[in-house]
């Protein structure tokens, strides 16, 4: 592994920026990066104008959610690399919330996306136009039989709140199920789906939605060393019989309790992310989601897979989350790496519970944009070995993690799959309670000025989550490694 010096990169005067011609705009500043071409490095506002401006006119909310005590200011971005303002270089382990799958402004969608723009920028679907139907098509090649039908849409939320109308419809029942800690959107019905106080509102909302006990073998009662489908299992004892996982049957029993007391007899539907993604890259035993689906399915519900971060190839060993998990959904959905950032979300479900849908009309203006469809069929086009580089690098990062586990007590949990990853911190491993939200901060304050950017997550914001542009290498990982490695032992020093 890399070793890390006590002074952190600052590659000030844009070195290392990637190409882009000079702008002629007023006070921008100038230089050449390592690339050998022109490009900006700064922007003319200044960074105190537009905090002005975020307090006066932008949502209040990005005054709490800016991350850190001192702003990043972002102004370029290539591949796997963030620039601020200042010309200062960020390896960016967080891709815009997992949101940035095959780089920034790679070149190739890049590409595709100006083309798309000299052509038609936008028109609807009440119209016949080829990305659109080019897009579906290539989409729909990624999915198994039945899968084959394809909603766009603009945003994971709005996928989400469309299949819970679809899977209420087709089944004629109203109660939808999701795990506890889980985020399937901010939308007044979403937000019903998801279980995490911090994005609740004191107002009626998502009725007819039900959480029950996430199968957490971390954090939740049972748990075992060999429960989850990960390269670094917990460091819980396990005297599970082989082959057989009695955590699993506990949770299973969990949902059985809340099939029991909490919904009626028949339900609509059962959302669950294949990994959490918001609720700090939880898994769940092997076999859950597998079970839980048959007893949903014996209830009249449609089971739903929400792929917003598990979806094209993050998990590494396959394309879709669910796929890991030996099961075929209902209802796929889907946004974030779609477009690589462009805005864009999807529903693929079946020709029958589209049928049910048929019976009203359901009308998107902006959903199968040409633009927003250029760019996604592009992004499926150049994933450049993306899945691979998830499973490699992914593993590999998961896996050094986890000697820094057994190095440091503050370190409860390292898993995920792929570059899927979450680092669970902890007062210490006897209690599992979570680090403090001030010591989080301290150490997350301390990777970003070393060079990295990383999320939060977790029920109580006690876990790091690493979820880069899949395009990141060995190299980069190590420099991580090296900086998280340095930002724990300062930590620990200052204890």
């Amino acid at each position: 592994m890399a070793t890390f010096s006590d002074n952190p990169p600052k590659l000030r005067g844009c070195q290392g920026l990637p190409p882009e011609t000079k702008s002629a705009s007023p006070g921008l500043k100038s230089g050449r990066g390592r690339f050998g071409m022109q490009h900006d490095c700064a922007i003319g506002m200044s960074k105190e104008r537009m905090m002005e401006i975020r307090r006066q006119y932008c949502n209040p909310m990005t005054m709490k959610v800016t991350y850190y005590k001192k702003p990043v200011f972002i102004h370029q971005g290539h591949m796997q690399w963030l620039w601020d303002v200042d010309g200062r270089r960020y390896l960016d382990l967080f891709a815009g919330v997992a949101t940035v799958s095959v780089g920034h402004c790679h070149p190739k969608v890049t590409a595709a996306a100006e083309h798309q723009l000299k052509r038609l920028w936008h028109t609807t679907s009440i119209y016949v136009y080829p990305p659109l139907h080019e897009y579906c098509e290539k989409l729909a090649s990624y999915f198994p039989d039945p899968l084959k039908v394809i909603y766009l849409t603009n945003s994971g939320s709005e996928a989400n709140d469309l299949a819970m109308l679809m899977a209420r419809l087709h089944t004629g029942n109203f109660d939808i199920l999701t795990f506890r800690g889980s985020y399937h959107g901010g939308s007044p019905q979403t937000m019903g789906l998801t279980s995490n106080a911090a994005y609740k509102y004191p107002i009626a909302n998502g009725l007819g939605c039900t959480n029950t006990m996430c199968p957490d073998v971390f954090r939740g009662p049972w748990g075992g060393s060999h429960c989850r489908d990960s390269p670094v299992q917990t460091i819980r004892d396990c005297g599970c019989a082989q082959g057989h996982c009695m955590a699993n049957e506990q949770y299973i029993g969990q949902l059985k309790e809340t099939f029991a007391t909490s919904v009626p007899s028949r339900i609509a539907a059962f959302f669950g992310e294949p990994i959490q993604g918001v609720g700090g890259a939880v898994q769940y035993p092997k076999n859950y989601l597998k079970e839980a689906y048959k007893l949903v399915r014996e209830r009249g519900g449609v089971c739903i897979a929400d792929e917003v971060q598990t979806g094209f190839g993050r998990t590494g060993t396959h394309f879709w989350g669910f796929q890991g998990h030996d099961v075929i959904p209902d209802m796929v959905t889907m946004a974030k790496g779609i477009g690589n950032g462009f805005p864009m979300g999807a529903v693929v479900t079946t020709p029958e519970i589209a049928a049910s849908f048929a019976k009203g009309v359901h009308f998107n203006t902006f959903g199968g944009n040409p633009v927003a469809c250029a760019i996604a069929s592009s992004v499926l086009d150049v994933r450049d070995g993306a899945q691979q580089i998830s499973l490699d690098v992914g593993t590999y990062l998961m896996t050094e993690l986890a000697k820094f586990r057994d190095k440091y007590e503050i370190i409860g949990d390292v898993r995920g799959k792929g570059l899927q990853i979450g680092v669970e911190m902890v007062k210490d491993k006897v209690s599992r309670d979570p680090l403090p939200a001030e010591a989080m901060g301290e150490i997350f304050e301390d990777v970003k000025d070393m060079g990295v950017l990383i999320g939060k997550g977790g029920v109580y914001g006690q876990t790091f989550r690493i979820k880069p542009p899949m395009c990141i290498t060995r190299e980069d990982a190590d420099f991580f490694l090296a900086v998280f490695n340095k930002s724990i032992k300062n930590y620990m020093d200052r204890r």
